[in-house]
């Protein structure tokens, strides 16, 4: 009878270990997963400035050549039409 007691009483407090680990395993693995996101987002929104920057850089140069260009134009009508 007492074999029998402490066979069901171990076999509670096995399913309860089980279920307290599941569920300390479940919450680590949902910080792990909140982490590698946060990061992620991080990651992203640095390439994003780095992004902005080249466009920035981009645009300002490709201004500037559109700028020579059309100098350049104005010049070439002005000799046309002299």
């Amino acid at each position: 009878m007492v074999e029998l007691i402490a066979a069901t009483v171990g076999g509670c407090v096995a399913i309860a270990g089980q279920g307290i680990l599941g569920k300390l395993s479940r919450s680590s693995d949902a910080r792990d997963a909140v982490i590698r996101l946060t990061t992620a987002v991080e990651h992203i929104a640095t390439q994003l400035e780095q992004m902005h920057a080249d466009m920035k850089e981009d645009r300002k140069e490709t201004y500037g050549r559109l700028s020579t260009v059309e100098q350049r134009l104005s010049k070439l009508e002005a000799q046309r039409y002299s």
